[in-house]
């Protein structure tokens, strides 16, 4: 796909533009896609390290690295890990899933290893650049995955039994799994498409944050985009994005495994004060 091609594709509307600001990193980003199919193709040791030298690239707070990864193979594991996920096949049938984790054991160690208090590790602001960082690094991961051929999807999933993730995963207290991501060669018979995502005029903000009533023309118009790409896909989505995101976060009863969650962060060593 072109330039071009690519932008229209990213939102859903053959009516817009690229820009003239262009480059072959903003090129390969554009044409991210979650992909859930994948070949029996194993990801290689010399591609692993090559991912997650691009993970240890990004930013991170203060320089702590308050973030780990597990790289599994194993497809026990990985099938444990897919019920853990609420049995989605892909985390099973993917050759290599990995587990990214908020980690501050490592600086709770430090910390003790050198005869120093760690009583910041007890509070909220520690868990967010944990998570942060993670994520930061993850992404990096993805984008350098791709480069290489294959494909990613994150795996949210791994917050619903974060304790039987610890378990399985074998982690220490003060680390908790954020997402897992599958990695693998996609499979051309299942080929994944670009979803949309909203206008700029919803997400970016010039100088103060666009009243919520000015959105809304944006908002309907990635309606009509995402029932397009539901439509193409014959996805079986009953309403708009709006309606569908709008259950989301109806209430904690749809937030999958709130309560586990909470509990779990309490298990672990995190008091979040």
């Amino acid at each position: 796909m072109n330039a071009q091609d690519l932008y229209q594709a990213r939102y859903g509307d053959p009516a817009y533009a690229a820009p003239q600001a262009w480059s072959p990193i903003i090129e390969h980003l554009l044409g991210h896609r979650s992909v859930r199919s994948y070949l029996p193709d194993a990801v290689s040791d010399d591609q692993l390290s090559a991912i997650i030298a691009a993970a240890q690239s990004a930013a991170s707070s203060s320089n702590l690295q308050a973030w780990s990864v597990v790289a599994v193979r194993n497809p026990a594991t990985r099938a444990a890990l897919a019920e853990c996920a609420g049995g989605q096949t892909h985390v099973k049938d993917a050759p290599l899933q990995l587990v990214w984790l908020a980690d501050l054991a490592r600086l709770d160690h430090l910390a003790q290893s050198n005869q120093r208090p760690a009583a910041g590790l007890d509070y909220l602001e520690m868990l967010l650049v944990g998570v942060i960082d993670a994520a930061l690094a993850a992404q990096n991961a993805a984008a350098a995955a791709e480069s290489l051929g294959l494909a990613t999807v994150y795996i949210g999933g791994m917050r619903n039994q974060p304790e039987k993730v610890a378990e399985l995963l074998k982690l220490p207290p003060k680390v908790i799994a954020v997402f897992g991501m599958c990695v693998g060669t996609p499979d051309p018979a299942k080929p994944a498409e670009i979803k949309p995502r909203p206008p700029q005029s919803v997400v970016l903000h010039q100088e103060s944050y666009t009243p919520l009533a000015e959105q809304d023309a944006g908002i309907a118009a990635y309606n009509e985009a995402m029932a397009a790409f539901y439509t193409q896909q014959q996805m079986d989505v009953r309403g708009t994005w709006a309606v569908h995101s709008a259950k989301r976060v109806a209430g904690p009863e749809s937030l999958s495994g709130r309560d586990r969650l909470v509990e779990a962060l309490h298990n672990r060593g995190f008091p979040l004060k």
